[in-house]
């Protein structure tokens, strides 16, 4: 992926990595278009940051998701990279039954939303120079955090959905290059870890990530140095050992 010239759409963008991804592109020299459910926040972005657009949009609304694709067709004629970020991430008790809708609102938003949105937008990059399907998951698609079972298990889903992806594109020969981004504890309000010490300073990690992409532009993967050791534990024989370490965070 070329890191400047796109036209680019990105889910989940009011906030975290994906308002930080939105500003550094816009800043590349890219047309950033963030997508949102607040509308409040994509107005006090597009206040501050004049060249960035923004849509209401909602990912867990096939409604709102079809809305957005005719909006984007009609006035980004030129879209050639879709960054689905948008996701929540929460704790859950599976002996309680009161997280089963927490369960269920996890897949409906990381998983379902990601792939309908995909299924929506893949179609406008399909054919387009330097197109590329961007999918944010999480080092803990790899091994999971125990408190937040669900969320683990939409990330390792949304992995497994990306190397399909990526695949099918490739056999169909539809120019559409498929990244995904594996971040570690990133210090946002996901998860309430914007004051957490060990976590990943925001920052930080997208002078990483943009460093590997602008060094690799044709990697699969971004994945930051502090991500290695849960990406790359069960190939290294340490899955156990990560897993009792984020058992005990």
């Amino acid at each position: 992926m070329k890191l400047t010239g796109n036209t680019i759409l990105i889910t989940g963008g009011t906030s975290g990595i994906g308002l930080g991804l939105a500003l550094r592109l816009h800043e590349a020299g890219n047309k950033v278009v963030v997508a949102g459910r607040r509308e409040e926040l994509l107005d006090e972005i597009t206040a501050g940051h004049p060249g960035i657009d923004g849509l209401v949009l909602d990912v867990a609304d096939p409604g709102s998701i079809a809305r957005v694709r005719e909006t984007v067709a009609a006035t980004y004629p030129d879209l050639n990279v879709l960054v689905n970020n948008a996701g929540i991430m929460q704790r859950e008790n599976l002996l309680d039954p009161a997280s089963l809708p927490v369960a269920e609102d996890h897949v409906t938003v990381n998983l379902l939303g990601t792939i309908r949105v995909t299924y929506a937008f893949l179609p406008l990059l399909v054919g387009r120079a330097d197109a590329a399907v961007v999918n944010v998951t999480s080092a803990l698609a790899f091994v999971p955090l125990p408190i937040t079972p669900t969320y683990n298990a939409t990330k390792a889903a949304l992995h497994s959905f990306s190397e399909s992806l990526r695949v099918q594109l490739a056999q169909a020969d539809a120019g559409v290059q498929v990244i995904e981004v594996a971040p570690p504890g990133v210090r946002t309000t996901l998860l309430g870890q914007q004051d957490d010490e060990n976590s990943m300073p925001l920052e930080e990690f997208l002078d990483e990530t943009l460093g590997i992409l602008r060094d690799e532009p044709d990697a699969k993967e971004l994945v930051v140095e502090r991500a290695r050791f849960v990406r790359d534990a069960e190939a290294n024989g340490s899955y156990d050992d990560v897993l009792a370490v984020l058992s005990g965070a």
